[in-house]
């Protein structure tokens, strides 16, 4: 008798083109109000391709969003998915002091809360800013009213990672943290969950990597990708660094067909339904 496939989880951590961590020194955050924003129009097919599959995400969201396009959340909300934090500026937490993370935090999640007009339980921190220097977070976490995050990425990067983290989920504090998926080959962690990587990789690759977690190690996997990676004709941010632009605009017009693929090729829920009233350990 052949069991069911495994149920994976998809997130899109809702921010514009120009709120990106790796643009920040290009794009003062005083300026954020004079861009082109195009977060409406990408989340709008996003929930469409979605619904054309009958596949449930989480959207985490920024504060900042929320409270400008509040009717997005909503729709968000009314299509059956969940709404999460990704805080409210888009503040790496490596840049904040644990009252400023707190604070910042906090605001978020009653802004997207008084925007929906449901409980927000998840938070995924901007470029998976949480890490071994900063643990404290989780603390802040627990005290704004949380009950998991997804915010550590165990591998190597110039921007985040703490490969010596778990792997999967696991229960910190009186939170379940669930960290981006990874493939441990040849004595380390190789990232397995979306975003640039998946960009750029063949999905052949890609979708390898999801089954090895999924039928080896009996595991869910989370998938993250941004409203502005099925975007080609975002505009272009002047000036950028060589690294940053391969980065950031990379195969952004093969995305969209690959998140076709992906969707049919594995089942997929929201955070909370993978994640949460399972037993983890600490």
């Amino acid at each position: 008798m052949c069991s069911m496939p495994l149920v994976n989880a998809l997130s899109i951590d809702v921010e514009d083109y120009f709120q990106v961590s790796a643009l920040a020194p290009y794009v003062p955050r005083e300026d954020w109000d004079t861009r082109e924003c195009r977060v409406e129009r990408n989340v709008e097919r996003i929930l469409a391709l979605l619904e054309r599959h009958d596949s449930k995400a989480t959207f985490f969201t920024l504060g900042w969003i929320a409270e400008r396009y509040p009717a997005l959340v909503r729709a968000i909300v009314a299509s059956g998915h969940e709404l999460g934090s990704h805080g409210y500026g888009h503040q790496r937490v490596t840049e904040l002091s644990q009252d400023e993370f707190l604070a910042d935090i906090k605001r978020a999640k009653g802004i997207l809360e008084d925007v929906s007009g449901h409980a927000v339980r998840g938070y995924r921190a901007p470029s998976f800013s949480i890490g071994a220097e900063n643990l404290w977070a989780f603390e802040r976490l627990e005290q704004a009213g949380y009950a998991y995050s997804s915010s550590i990425y165990p591998i190597a990067h110039d921007h985040y990672g703490m490969p010596e983290a778990p792997r999967f989920a696991h229960r910190v504090r009186s939170l379940v943290e669930v960290p981006a998926t990874t493939l441990r080959m040849f004595n380390r962690n190789l990232p397995a969950s979306g975003g640039g990587y998946f960009r750029l990789l063949p999905y052949a690759l890609s979708r390898w990597m999801i089954q090895r977690v999924n039928r080896i190690e009996k595991q869910a996997t989370m998938f993250y990708f941004h409203p502005w990676e099925i975007d080609p004709l975002q505009p272009r941010v002047a000036g950028i660094d060589r690294k940053t632009r391969f980065r950031h605009y990379v195969c952004l017009d093969r995305m969209e067909g690959k998140l076709e693929r992906l969707l049919d090729d594995f089942r997929w829920d929201r955070m909370d339904r993978v994640f949460l009233g399972t037993t983890f350990h600490s």
